[in-house]
């Protein structure tokens, strides 16, 4: 099974984090955390700032990394670098989702996450909730 190497932004405003709703493709109206390939010769947070940029048309300073998250699908391996961010500079639009929402630790769950971003709500969730 090939392995897809994949970076996420949680991207962080206080107590809530932007989520988008794929616009394309198999997962398509997924939720997820927006980020995308790594391509060669990025690092995973050179790859991060591009999607941003690309998906969101906003620049985004990476912070620390929350956790790597290994998950199969059916076709292929997803090994996926998440990090959270903070907005930099820009607004947030979407050139690719087909919507995004802001959710707080309340919200968070009210959303149907794609399985691999499942994984990190949990984490996400006590974050915001201690407002580290």
């Amino acid at each position: 099974m090939k392995t897809i190497r994949v970076v996420a932004a949680v991207i962080r405003d206080r107590d809530r984090v932007f989520a988008t709703a794929r616009g394309y493709g198999d997962y398509k109206g997924g939720w997820e955390f927006p980020g995308g390939k790594i391509e060669a010769g990025e690092t995973p947070q050179e790859a991060l700032v591009r999607e941003i940029r690309e998906e969101l048309d906003t620049e985004v300073q990476v912070g620390d990394l929350i956790e790597t998250i290994e998950y199969d699908y059916p076709a292929f391996h997803l090994s996926m670098d998440c990090f959270w961010c903070t907005m930099k500079a820009g607004h947030l639009v979407l050139k690719e989702a087909e919507a995004a929402k802001w959710l707080t630790a309340a919200t968070l769950e009210s959303v149907n996450w794609l399985p691999a971003d499942r994984g990190l709500v949990g984490r996400i969730k006590a974050e915001l909730r201690t407002g580290d």
